[in-house]
């Protein structure tokens, strides 16, 4: 029987201090705060992940403060961070949401409580930024990690590339427009890597799930699959992903399955974030809209009424509660369903 590996106290993940104090970063136009902005979690290493992030990325640079906080789940909250700059004195700010694709959080969630901040703080002016999105630095980043698991430490048996399968295992959105960016990032990782193929698959919301995924892998026949969970850090999902893999170890022993760790704090993903900043102090932040199905809902309905909308993603009637008391509903979970919900806009 083939023992999983997961892949987790390697040097993937551990951050090597000594190429963080010698990341050269460009300098900052402007010295105005900088409200990191994670999605949220209820584990308490994926929080403490997000804070070691800022912490870090702080520490390359003392000129301004940088202040975590998270959409949902766990605190400090957005409103708690904008009020710490308002504390503080400050006028202008810098959010930036610490996501990978532009889903419903980052167009809709996150923008929603700036907006409400907005107007509980109108002598504040915010200059929003977008995901880390699809990199060239994050993309060879998952090249030399693919790289490292060639090692005969992490393939003691010397399986080829060629009889193993990549399965890309992204967080899952009920917005089609980041689902797609999953599937085209996993591709460009695939192109010229040698691998059989790279089956696509994701973790929760949108299918294929990853049990389909690991289905979808077999048909191919490998003696390998390599699992890559597409996260900024770890958390739920992350260690759901790595349970599901082992139970995959234990009812097909005769295939190598190695599960790589989530992106963690590494230099790539600082140098990503820097750029991220300097893009809201010289006003060239550039998302993509036009796939957006809360755009083409709005252009929709203004159709409907003969006016103009212009599409910011700033949309102020809308109040974002969530009851957490009981576990969520999965609305997405029947694929009849699916099809008929993932293009309205709530």
């Amino acid at each position: 029987m083939m023992p999983m590996q997961i892949i987790r106290n390697s040097n993937l993940t551990k951050l090597q201090y000594s190429e963080l104090q010698h990341l050269q970063l460009p300098p900052l136009p402007i010295k105005r705060p900088l409200l990191m902005i994670g999605h949220g979690t209820r584990d308490a290493q994926g929080k403490q992940a997000l804070l070691d992030f800022a912490i870090a990325y702080q520490a390359l640079d003392n000129s301004r403060p940088v202040l975590a906080c998270f959409l949902e789940l766990t605190g400090p909250t957005i409103e708690e961070g904008v009020e710490e700059c308002v504390k503080n004195g400050y006028t202008e700010l810098s959010a930036l949401p610490i996501l990978l694709f532009a889903a419903r959080h980052n167009k809709f969630d996150v923008t929603n409580e700036l907006d409400r901040a907005r107007i509980k703080y109108p002598q504040l002016k915010f200059h929003y930024g977008r995901h880390f999105g699809i990199t060239p630095t994050l993309i060879e980043l998952w090249r030399k990690r693919l790289a490292e698991v060639d090692k005969p430490e992490y393939n003691p048996q010397q399986i080829s590339r060629q009889d193993t399968v990549l399965l890309f295992v992204g967080r899952g959105s009920s917005d089609p427009d980041a689902n797609g960016d999953v599937f085209k990032l996993a591709r460009i990782i695939w192109e010229g890597s040698g691998y059989s193929t790279v089956e696509t698959c994701f973790i929760g919301i949108t299918h294929p799930r990853l049990e389909e995924g690991f289905q979808r892998a077999r048909l191919y026949k490998p003696k390998r699959i390599i699992v890559l969970p597409y996260f900024l850090f770890t958390g739920a999902l992350v260690k759901k992903i790595f349970n599901i893999a082992a139970q995959q170890q234990e009812q097909y022993p005769d295939i190598s399955i190695s599960t790589l760790p989530e992106i963690g704090l590494q230099p790539e993903l600082l140098s990503v974030l820097r750029e991220r900043e300097i893009e809201t102090q010289l006003g060239e932040v550039k998302m993509n809209c036009e796939m957006c199905k809360f755009r083409l809902a709005a252009v929709s309905d203004n159709h409907a009424h003969g006016h103009s909308h212009n599409h910011n993603h700033h949309h102020h009637d809308h109040h974002h509660h969530h009851d957490h008391s009981h576990p969520p509903v999965d609305p997405y979970a029947d694929f009849d369903n699916y099809h008929q919900r993932i293009w309205q806009a709530p």
